[in-house]
């Protein structure tokens, strides 16, 4: 029998062979205990492979109390349409195409993922049915006030149709509990009219019409997402410019004001006029309200459920002579 010697060469390249293969074996083990501990520190991601090309529609936009408005008259009302088509990639329907758009779904933290420009903690996912809760940020920091206070409810086309058997704009209606609610509201608002403290923002915002050419108004949008500012602060808290061509004199102040539920107009805030001409100059306001808003506009009240009710806006007053 012939025996081979081995040379130094096979010795080495055995050695190397070895040691690459125990590296490799670090390397991975390493990448291992790296994953573990970014998933010990951020969370694990969801797998959203069982609920995949199932569409769901958004039925219920609700408060940690259950109602879908809050003292304030804050309301966001159920509108949202997904489909999960992978692991990263949510379809959401876009009210201006008219069709399903694709959107990245970005993992955060925990069960905390953004997509379409907006962040949601995911706290259930079933073929019927999800569980969202809506957050607002400031930085990378998520508030802790009622603009994260809100849950969404999706339920699936299927389990809407076959199950339920209605429709998502039925689900998407006030409850009994929502009216009861803002009824008391409105009661409170109305037996104290002139209150701002019992004022509160109407889902339909008040609007004022021009009678005469001399008259001109433009809502004021506030939205500022940088800041955290959502399409919702333009109803809770309405800003209106409002010019008077051909008045006695010029004039421009900057004001807060109660509209009462029957289009009255009360002001409550005066903005930057010293203290010595304050009394005399909230007269002088109140007569402009008076005589030529009330004279040049219809004033429409804040309506909440088709009711309407006192509700405060800021405006800002501009005479031109």
């Amino acid at each position: 029998m012939q025996v081979f010697p081995i040379t130094k060469g096979l010795v080495f390249c055995a050695l190397s062979l070895s040691i690459s293969f125990s590296s490799c074996q670090s390397d991975a083990q390493r990448e291992k205990e790296q994953i573990k501990i970014k998933e010990k520190k951020i969370g694990k991601k969801l797998d959203f492979t069982p609920i995949l090309g199932i569409r769901y529609h958004e039925v219920k936009r609700r408060f940690s109390t259950g109602l879908s408005f809050n003292e304030m008259g804050f309301m966001q009302e159920p509108t949202w349409i997904i489909q999960f088509k992978s692991n990263d990639t949510v379809m959401a329907w876009s009210p201006q195409k008219l069709r399903m758009q694709p959107f990245f779904l970005i993992f955060d933290h925990g069960n905390v993922y953004n997509f379409a420009k907006e962040y949601f903690r995911i706290k259930k996912i079933t073929k019927d049915s999800l569980l969202f809760q809506r957050l607002q940020l400031k930085g990378k920091e998520i508030l802790s006030d009622i603009s994260s206070d809100v849950n969404i409810v999706y339920y699936s086309e299927d389990y809407i149709n076959n199950i339920l058997k209605t429709t998502p704009t039925l689900l998407q209606r006030p409850t009994p509990a929502d009216t009861s609610y803002i009824k008391g509201l409105i009661a409170k608002s109305n037996s104290d009219p002139l209150n701002p403290k019992m004022a509160f923002a109407g889902r339909q915002p008040a609007v004022f019409t021009p009678l005469s050419p001399i008259a001109h108004v433009k809502k004021i949008s506030t939205v500022n997402k940088l800041i955290g500012r959502t399409a919702s602060y333009d109803y809770l808290f309405p800003e209106y410019h409002l010019q008077i061509d051909k008045a006695y004199q010029d004039f421009a102040y900057e004001i807060s004001a109660v509209i009462d539920q029957k289009g009255g107009i009360h002001l409550t805030e005066l903005y930057y006029i010293q203290p010595e001409f304050l009394k005399a100059r909230k007269k002088t306001v109140q007569g402009i309200l008076d005589v030529y808003i009330r004279n040049l506009f219809k004033v429409t009240p804040g309506k909440t459920l088709g009711i309407p009710h006192s509700c405060e806006v800021k405006l800002v007053l501009v005479g031109k002579k």
